[in-house]
């Protein structure tokens, strides 16, 4: 599948990985391609199509699985740790530090009137996907 194996280190695994996390934050599959085939040059564009192709047939999200078969292709199992260690990384710091600043400042009666609007919106769409659901309808699920 891959071609010639480059020589890639574990620390350039987890920094491309960690700008993938960073610049990717909210949809990440234009950023993998762009720093694994344009940035980086790890791949060819054939090679990651391969790559992206096994990764969607996987259960779970298609670049996470790319993440876990390039860690493995080049580092083994240290080198997919830390790909997914690089791209789950600045996420999930990212969104633990808007959570600590949203728990600091809730009590400010603006912010609270500022995002309650927010908060119905999730429980009062429910039923109406649900209505137009192939199940609720009849058709699919016989």
């Amino acid at each position: 599948m891959l071609g010639l194996m480059k020589q890639i280190s574990k620390a350039e695994l987890f920094l491309g990985f960690l700008t993938i996390g960073l610049l990717g934050f909210g949809g990440v599959a234009p950023w993998v391609r762009h720093v694994i085939v344009e940035e980086r040059r790890w791949f060819s564009d054939k090679e990651f199509a391969e790559v992206l192709g096994v990764g969607q047939i996987l259960p779970g999200p298609n670049t996470v699985n790319a993440a876990v078969i390039i860690g493995d292709h080049f580092q083994g199992p240290i080198g997919v740790l830390l790909c997914l260690l690089g791209m789950m990384a600045m996420p999930l710091v990212i969104v633990t530090a808007l959570a600590a600043v949203y728990y600091r400042f809730a009590s400010i009666p603006e912010l609270g009137a500022a995002t309650s609007g927010s908060r119905p919106w999730p429980t009062s769409s429910l039923p109406w996907v649900s209505r137009l659901s192939p199940c609720s309808t009849g058709r699919w699920c016989r």
